[in-house]
This record gives C-alpha cells, sequence and structure tokens, in this order.
C-alpha cells in the first residue's frame, strides 16, 4: 500500500501550517488507520469505504478516550482531504462521519493578583533568577506555547524595539512586549546568558544549567517550582499562562482576530473559547453579588 505519508507531512506543514505536535499526533493516527487496514485486507485507500472507516472508529472507540476519538476522525478526514486534493481519490469515506459529543472543559487561568504572585517568585540574585524571571514574564506578555518558548533563539528578540519574533520563516507572527518583560528579558541577555552559554555560538535565547537550548520538560519543572514557592493551589502547567494572556486581554477591551494573530490560531473558533472564559468569570461574580441572585 503507497500511504503517501510524507506529502501529508508537508501538506499539513505548508498548507495547514499545524503545529508539531498535530503534525506527529496526526501522522501517528493515520499510520495506526493503515495497520488496521492491514488486518482488514484493504490494500490500497481508494478501497477505503465508509463501512471501513465507521469499523475502525468503534474499534477505536472501545479502547480510546473520547478526545482521542475526535481526534482520530480529524486526522483522518484531514488525510483523506489532502488525497482529494492530490487526486488519488475522488471523494471522502469520512463524509457524514461526526466525532463524538464532548463537553469542552473551560480551562484553568490565573486571576491577575495570582500572576502577579507567581510572576514575582524568581529573585535576581544568580543567573538562574534572571533566567526564570525572563521567561515567565515573557511567556505571560506574549502567550506563545512552551514549545515556541524554548525554541526562540537569541535573534528573535528585539529588545530595543520591544517585541518578539515567533513561528517559522512564512509563518512567523510579531508580538509586542510590555515594559517589564522587556526589561527582564535585556537583564538576563546583558549579566546572565552570555555566562550561562556553553559555547560563544549558542544561538538559543534561553539555556539550561549546562548551557545548551532549554526544554519542555525543563521549563515544565521551573513553573511547578514557583507554584510551590507562591503556594498557589490552582494547578499551573506553562499553558495556564497562555489562557491567562488571553483571557486578560480579552477581559480589558482586546478584539478576538488580534488575540488570535497573537496567539497563532489557524481557525478563530479556536480563540472563542475565551470568550466563553470571560461569560463564564461574568456570571459567577453576578451570581455571587448581586443581591437577588441567590434567592
Amino acid at each position: 500500500m503507497i500511504d503517501r505519508l510524507d506529502g501529508f507531512e508537508s501538506y499539513l506543514r505548508d498548507s495547514k501550517h499545524c503545529s508539531q505536535n498535530t503534525v506527529v499526533s496526526y501522522l501517528r493516527d493515520v499510520g495506526q488507520f493503515f495497520a488496521y487496514l492491514g488486518t482488514q485486507k484493504v490494500r490500497a485507500v481508494e478501497n477505503v469505504t465508509p463501512a471501513v472507516i465507521s469499523g475502525y472508529i468503534d474499534e477505536v472507540q472501545r479502547e480510546k478516550s473520547v478526545s482521542t476519538v475526535t481526534r482520530t476522525i480529524a486526522s483522518l478526514k484531514c488525510y483523506f482531504a489532502y488525497l482529494q486534493l492530490d487526486g488519488v481519490v475522488s471523494g471522502s469515506p469520512l463524509k457524514g462521519i461526526k466525532p463524538p459529543k464532548v463537553e469542552r472543559k473551560l480551562p484553568q487561568i490565573l486571576t491577575g493578583d495570582e500572576v502577579e504572585l507567581l510572576l514575582s517568585q524568581p529573585k535576581c540574585v544568580d543567573f538562574k533568577g534572571y533566567r526564570d524571571r525572563a521567561m515567565l514574564e515573557l511567556l505571560y506578555a506574549t502567550g506563545i506555547r512552551v514549545t515556541e518558548l524554548v525554541s526562540l533563539n537569541i535573534t528573535d528578540v528585539n529588545t530595543s524595539a520591544g517585541f518578539v519574533r515567533v513561528g517559522a520563516e512564512g509563518h512567523e507572527r510579531i508580538i509586542p512586549l510590555y515594559n517589564t518583560a522587556v526589561s527582564a528579558l535585556s537583564d538576563y541577555i546583558s549579566v546572565a546568558r552570555q555566562r550561562m552559554i556553553a559555547i560563544p555560538s549558542e544561538q538559543s535565547l534561553f539555556v539550561n544549567v549546562g548551557g545548551s537550548r532549554m526544554t519542555r520538560q525543563g521549563f515544565w519543572k521551573i513553573v511547578k517550582h514557583y507554584q510551590e514557592k507562591a503556594k498557589i493551589s490552582k494547578e499551573i502547567t506553562p499553558h495556564t499562562l497562555r489562557h491567562s494572556f488571553a483571557t486578560h486581554l480579552l477581559e480589558n477591551g482586546a478584539d478576538l482576530r488580534s488575540i488570535q494573530e497573537m496567539l497563532g490560531h489557524v481557525d478563530i473558533s479556536s480563540t472563542h473559547l475565551y470568550s466563553h472564559l470571560v461569560k463564564q468569570k461574568l456570571r459567577d461574580v453576578y451570581n455571587r453579588y448581586h443581591p437577588r441572585a441567590t434567592s
């Protein structure tokens, strides 16, 4: 069977502008689907019928979570859309197949006071303190993903102009920085980074104690350390600061399109999530404080 996964990977990256995590997940989902086709003696993608798809989805539903089933359907729809564009198939066997309904949980965000408390934890008494302060400030200032944060190079930051450049060439976005974030970055770059890097040619903006690029796992540990130090009971992840960034902007009057651009969402429906968060917060405030709300 010719699976055309190399072409599908290029389609996800270049045409759909998917994140690295999405590309990896979609390729894995399609690979697992091909393993299933082998058990069903289906030897060409052109021979995949709606009945074959339904049988596979039923099998996935018996073994996996609702969210995995939903992503699997999305992966296969995207794959067959690619095959259709490439002229391999004339139509999609997933037409009419809908993902299972799942109640979408609203993400947890920090209050303004909790953000200030968290960001105040790193102390600039050593190089790690300068680095950690700059990383937390930059994450809340921009709402970028943790993968984007640790992928930044020194050339991606312009402290004199007050912005950071995020993403691959051709799909990059420019995000402004508030003054405190600029100051934290400038201090880290001038005081700590030059002494932390292992080799003079190191391009990574943020490095670990060994002098090489900070990893996602390394930064997660940093966030958990400062959560515990701040004694914040909420479960905080790097994505919590991303959600808080977007929600706080919306609360203060920013429009959804601008937030979508800064977050790097391909579809604005993903950004609408934060409208629900703001409405939920207003409802909670109303129910708590209106004199007749509890009567």
